[in-house]
């Protein structure tokens, strides 16, 4: 018997890791997501009356664990009646709490996230911008990594290893 540790409820049961309908990833009807997070009553609310969903009996009482399972699967059965972007433009501006789920070439072109400056370019290649920023102390824009070879890479394993053991190395034609 352990003292003194909680048991902890398994995952996807809890109100923050997708265990709530009202705090999920939802498949569309083009195979993308949405997420939508109404944690609060007023929120969700709205997002049911924007679904067509307001009456449905499996959705009336929020936080009522036991029917979670079965409320996931009617908010999952509307969201794959539209595509993700339809959703998006229907529900992305009101206050319902919803997102589209971007995939790595959408989200550096998306007006929130490229009026931010989310993402930078490096030789050719999209990053994520260096976080957090201030305005203040901005940080300083990352260079592309040096190119892989013998000379920066036994430069590199000096920082951490013992000389003896790079020379072994060495000797034995580990870096060709």
């Amino acid at each position: 018997m352990q003292c003194g540790v909680p048991r902890l409820a398994p995952p996807r049961t809890n109100l923050l890791d997708t265990g709530a309908p009202f705090y999920e990833v939802y498949a569309c009807a083009d195979g993308k997501y949405v997420s939508v997070g109404p944690i609060e009553s007023k929120l969700f609310r709205q997002l049911l009356e924007r679904l067509g969903l307001q009456d449905h009996p499996l959705l009336q009482e929020q936080m009522d664990r036991a029917r979670w399972p079965e409320a996931k699967a009617v908010l999952a059965a509307r969201f794959k009646q539209r595509t993700r972007d339809e959703w998006a433009r229907e529900l992305g501006e009101l206050d319902v709490c919803l997102a589209p789920v971007l995939d790595f070439d959408e989200a550096p072109e998306h007006p929130h996230l490229a009026a931010r400056g989310t993402f930078i370019e490096l030789d050719g290649v999209t990053h994520p911008a260096p976080g957090p920023r201030f305005s203040r102390t901005p940080a300083a824009r990352p260079e592309a990594p040096a190119a892989l070879n013998t000379d920066n890479a036994i430069a590199a394993l000096r920082d951490w290893l013992p000389e003896a053991r790079i020379d072994a190395w060495l000797a034995r034609g580990t870096f060709i």
